[in-house]
């Protein structure tokens, strides 16, 4: 998994990701016209550039809804409600050359969709000893930059751009920076979210007003009842217990301390939870049951742990503790391609600079630095029930702490830091634990991050995801605050 890249579970789990719908990328390409019978080798040149751009978009792996070269607003207009009707994330305007602002403005007025503009001249620099008028103008798309930041600007319409040339690795970075954000986006816009249980009781910062969800980022909230989980554990077969034994067998190290009857309900319990998932349809899952004297509620709470993991390493996460917030940042670090697993702060490491964090519950097993670990424990701190958890450190190298804070308006936010997870002694307790070096002292990393307003729950997920975030910040017009004491 590259840091820039798409989140790929390791060949030793056996484990089929998600295939989440591909970012749809309207593209339109202009120019103006009064120059087409002026310069006539100009426009077929800037075709070929377009055609250029399409094919680098795909292969970032967008589906393009390319309407093609417009030259005046007349055509500009058609070209707005042709995206408009495409459903598009993003619509990119391809600044050819100099074009007018009554071009492009009502694309990005009738789109729906956040806009992009690039100005990408055709390589690094003129040939300025033997260009002509006509040469000159293509590599123009820089003049009208301006013009059209005045227009968006004036219009109420967010901007943001992209300079280059064709073949500019690091303006196709950029740009495939923004085609990520907009696919998160629309994950966060069109997902449906359960939350099953109730509660925690008394953790104030986790308790989430299911409409700020839809008012802030868009989606679904499922409300679910642990009952629509019993229905379908109880429908699970021994033989599917036994299959799903084995598949965690093959993909966790299984310590002495696991009990076989209770291996044996974590894996029924996962085969349920992945029927509720299929059933109601849903892209990320918080929950919480508190239970009481054994019944089978609190059973139900207690054997979790295997199944969330599976779905998390899947693409579809799963958080305790009714953590939808959470949930909801896991769910964009994984589709940022940096997993994303359920964690909290456990300790400070003075002597070592080192800040550990980590829960116990379902984590993301496609990020772990070795083979996961399947620990029994006859009492899980803090909540009722006992079983099988979760234990391991996230891949060593860089990490960001990511997390969605909500402020006393009512308005989300995102919170990230960026460090790096390093080797140092592990609790061996049926936890997931990573030590993060965040390049400062880390009690000052912890006032600085505890200051920000964030809930005591976040996301950790490979790679350095500040750049991607900031993008999606952006289209989401949402604030993002960088902790780097």
């Amino acid at each position: 998994m590259s840091e820039e890249g798409t989140m790929t579970v390791p060949t030793e789990l056996p484990l089929d990701r998600v295939t989440a719908p591909r970012v749809r990328v309207g593209l339109v390409a202009g120019g103006l016209g009064a120059y087409w019978p002026q310069f006539p080798d100009l426009l077929p040149q800037l075709r070929r550039s377009a055609d250029r751009v399409s094919a680098r978009m795909r292969e970032l792996g967008a589906d393009v809804v390319d309407v093609g070269f417009i030259s005046d607003a007349r055509e500009g207009a058609a070209a707005a409600e042709k995206l408009r009707a495409a459903g598009c994330d993003l619509i990119v305007g391809f600044l050819t050359t100099y074009m007018t602002a009554t071009m492009l403005v009502p694309i990005a007025q009738r789109g729906d969709a956040p806009v992009l503009l690039i100005n990408l001249q055709p390589t690094e620099s003129m040939d300025h000893g033997s260009v002509d008028t006509g040469q000159w103008l293509a590599y123009c798309g820089a003049c009208p930059l301006p013009e059209m930041a005045n227009a968006f600007q004036r219009c109420g319409v967010p901007f943001r751009s992209v300079s280059g040339h064709l073949e500019d690795e690091r303006a196709w970075t950029r740009i495939g920076r923004w085609v990520r954000a907009a696919g998160v986006r629309a994950a966060l816009r069109r997902g449906r979210h359960g939350l099953m249980g109730h509660l925690y009781p008394g953790m104030l910062d986790v308790s989430t007003d299911l409409t700020l969800v839809s008012a802030n980022f868009g989606g679904h909230v499922e409300v679910l009842e642990f009952d629509d989980l019993r229905v379908r554990v109880e429908k699970v077969t021994d033989a599917e217990v036994r299959a799903r034994t084995d598949r965690a067998a093959e993909i966790f190290e299984l310590d002495g301390s696991v009990n076989g009857d209770d291996l044996a309900w974590a894996a029924r319990v996962s085969v349920g939870l992945d029927r509720l998932v299929e059933d109601f349809g849903l892209d990320s899952l918080a929950y919480y049951h508190r239970g009481l004297d054994g019944e089978v509620h609190e059973r139900l709470g207690a054997g979790m742990i295997l199944g969330a993991s599976l779905l998390t390493a899947r693409g579809i996460p799963a958080a305790g503790e009714y953590e939808l917030r959470t949930s909801l940042a896991m769910l964009v670090a994984d589709r940022l391609g940096g997993g994303g697993s359920f964690t909290e702060l456990q300790a400070l490491d003075f002597r070592r600079g080192h800040v550990e964090m980590g829960h116990d519950g379902p984590a993301h097993l496609a990020i772990s630095a070795r083979r996961p670990l399947l620990r029994g424990l006859g009492v899980y701190h803090g909540k009722r029930g006992y079983g099988v958890s979760v234990e391991f450190d996230v891949r060593h190298g860089p990490v960001t702490a990511f997390g969605i804070v909500q402020r006393r308006d009512g308005r989300y936010g995102f919170v990230a830091s960026e460090g790096d997870v390093v080797d140092g002694p592990l609790m061996r307790i049926g936890n997931t634990t990573s030590r993060v070096d965040f390049g400062c002292d880390p009690g000052e990393w912890t006032d600085a991050w505890s200051a920000t307003g964030i809930s005591h729950h976040w996301a950790l997920c490979t790679g350095h995801r500040i750049a991607d975030l900031r993008a999606l910040a952006d289209l989401m017009e949402v604030e993002l605050v960088e902790v780097t004491p």
